[in-house]
């Protein structure tokens, strides 16, 4: 299972990001709020990995330290293909491309496999999940659902940093 480090929003930016995946489910959609696990909330990986060591976790304060940070939340974003998974984008800004390569540069030595490609700079997509594994045929829908409670252009706020131990499924937030 895959370890992460991950940005935590504030509680009114949760609440519109919770309410996008209340969207989907009233729509008979997948969403994640079927995700019942007490550390699923919404949030931005930063980095994901095969095993990052929690020996990070000190180094990680220096990041932690910049938070709160604003942020916008973008509109809807669609990776896959056979499957799909649905987003909204996070807005890139100056701030929130820094926070990524100091928990990027940081990560790195605690990574004995190093990060997966699609989290480094330059090929990072910042967003947040609303669904996974929704079928093509229902992508319509699903945009529908998320629109009608249109977040695109939502400011928000970064408010905590996280890493998560995927094989343990332990989150440890770092202050």
């Amino acid at each position: 299972m895959a370890h992460s480090v991950e940005l935590l929003f504030d509680a009114d930016t949760e609440d519109a990001i919770r309410r996008q995946w209340a969207a989907l489910v009233e729509a008979g959609l997948p969403s994640q709020a079927h995700h019942r696990s007490p550390t699923n909330r919404p949030h931005v990986t930063l980095t994901v990995a095969e095993r990052i060591d929690a020996g990070v976790d000190v180094a990680l304060r220096a990041p932690a330290a910049l938070l709160p940070l604003a942020c916008r939340i973008g509109a809807p974003v669609v990776f896959g293909r056979k499957t799909l998974v649905l987003a909204r984008l996070i807005v890139p800004d100056a701030g929130l491309l820094r926070v990524h390569e100091s928990v990027d540069a940081i990560c790195g030595p605690h990574m004995p496999s190093g990060p997966f490609p699609h989290a480094r700079p330059g090929q990072w997509t910042p967003h947040v999940t609303l669904a996974r594994r929704l079928a093509p045929t229902d992508l319509a829908a699903a945009l529908d659902a998320v629109s009608s409670d249109a977040a695109d252009g939502t400011a928000g706020t970064f408010a905590g940093l996280r890493r998560w131990d995927g094989d343990a499924r332990v989150d440890t937030l770092i202050t």
